[in-house]
């Protein structure tokens, strides 16, 4: 394995792009196969079809060694080592659907050859064995199993696939774990060895303690709110202890996107499936829930009544630098507004204006202060750092009434103050208690 490798990557969403593009940035020749013919004949153009700041100059930069397929005959020439970067969404049962895993694994399978499969999808912790089981099933002995979870944090996933806190592999024969190991050289991080139940169990338990993280500061901002104190003095104070550690304890809205909600779930209900109540998982996926609702109340304390108003969501994707609006707090917002009777607007920097299937009813322009205009409150939702550049004067006048609550505590009391907003954020205490409490 010295040298450069060839690498089937199988399946180009986010985590196969990001991941496909990263190895042939280190040299290695890299086949990306998918299903979607749009998908693939976008990228041959080179156009990816996610947003990920660097992206598009990283493909530029490293073309010679980067193709694209819908064969998997031309992927399985081509390549001995297949990364598989299927979706695994989740299903009716909470449970992460793996047909897509089964369906790449069959199509390998039947057509022979000796390969090593590498899991990059999130999957739940059994399923090395399972696909081992079935491969063994349809005579497909000459194909080894490993799992390399990732932990690509959308908006930085480059950074986080070239400078990793640590790569984790999983393999059942020392030789595969080797093979996986070896693709990763230039890459300074620590290199985890592990069965491949427990590299697996090694990524839902990361997701699940850090999605635990955002629900308790959460629920000590809703305290924050009813004692005075301020959650981002409280934060920091807490953060300073290195047992600890100062990240994901920025209160708000509450977490979002592709990986936390769905490996939350799938990880109560794998514990569910073995016979064990996960009490606590149950409680993080509660407060998530929970805190889209305290900002419809606080909507509600302050207008006094949400029927016949017009609100504006500042950001509709789950966290900026991204175009993804899977889970996002917006969408649920959104449709608890219209519920409530309210004439949504929104605006966000990636989501092009004009009718949107995730956002049925609600008016997306292409300007943060057409948003605004004639608006009885905003809602800033995503904290896009043009939401700081943003003329908060020239949105105060434009709005009927000057109301902004703050879902991620971005803006802060002083610059709202100064620019005539009225100010509402989570958990900042003594900062609200002119207004009273949220209904």
């Amino acid at each position: 394995m010295d040298g450069v490798t060839p690498i089937g990557v199988v399946g180009t969403g986010y985590v196969g792009l990001v991941s496909a593009v990263c190895f042939a940035h280190l040299g290695h020749h890299v086949v990306c196969m998918d299903v979607d013919e749009a998908k693939i004949e976008a990228l041959r153009e080179g156009r990816a079809p996610i947003y990920e700041p660097g992206l598009d100059k990283l493909i530029d930069d490293i073309s010679g060694r980067l193709s694209f397929t819908t064969s998997y005959d031309e992927v399985l020439d081509a390549c001995r080592i297949l990364f598989i970067a299927v979706d695994t969404p989740p299903s009716a049962s909470g449970d992460a659907d793996l047909s897509s895993v089964q369906r790449a694994t069959r199509e390998i399978a039947g057509r022979g050859g000796e390969r090593l499969l590498v899991m990059k999808s999130t999957v739940p912790v059994g399923t090395g064995e399972r696909v081992m089981a079935d491969l063994a099933g349809l005579g497909a002995t000459d194909i080894a199993y490993a799992s390399n979870p990732e932990f690509l944090r959308e908006g930085a996933a480059i950074q986080d696939f070239l400078e990793p806190d640590r790569i984790v592999i999983g393999a059942f024969r020392p030789e595969d774990g080797d093979a996986v190991e070896a693709l990763y050289r230039g890459i300074d991080a620590e290199v985890v060895r592990a069965t491949v139940p427990t590299a697996e169990m090694i990524k839902y338990a990361s997701n699940a303690f850090l999605a635990t993280k955002i629900s308790f500061i959460n629920e000590i901002a809703n305290v924050c709110e009813q004692v005075g104190a301020d959650v981002r003095e409280v934060a920091r104070g807490m953060g300073l202890d290195h047992r600890i550690g100062p990240h994901f304890l920025q209160a708000g809205i509450g977490y979002g996107g592709s990986c936390f909600p769905k490996d939350v779930q799938a990880l109560k209900q794998l514990a569910g499936n073995s016979g064990y109540h996960f009490q606590l998982l149950s409680a993080v996926l509660e407060v998530n829930a929970l805190q889209k609702r305290r900002v419809v109340n606080k909507l509600k304390h302050w207008l006094g009544g949400l029927r016949g108003k017009k609100v504006a969501l500042l950001g509709l994707t789950f966290k900026p630098n991204t175009d993804d609006l899977r889970e996002a707090s917006s969408i649920v917002l959104a449709a608890r507004l219209q519920g409530e009777g309210v004439t949504v607007s929104a605006y966000d920097p990636m989501i092009p204006a004009g009718d949107h299937p995730l956002f049925p009813g609600v008016t997306i322009v292409a300007d943060p202060l057409e948003a605004l205009s004639g608006a009885d409150a905003a809602v800033l939702v995503t904290e896009w750092p043009e939401f700081g550049r943003l003329d908060w004067s020239a949105a105060a006048v434009a709005m009927r009434r000057p109301l902004l609550i703050d879902g991620r505590n971005f803006l802060g009391p002083d610059v709202a103050a100064e620019a005539g907003l009225e100010y509402d954020g989570i958990g900042l205490g003594d900062a609200h208690r002119d207004a009273g409490e949220p209904g």
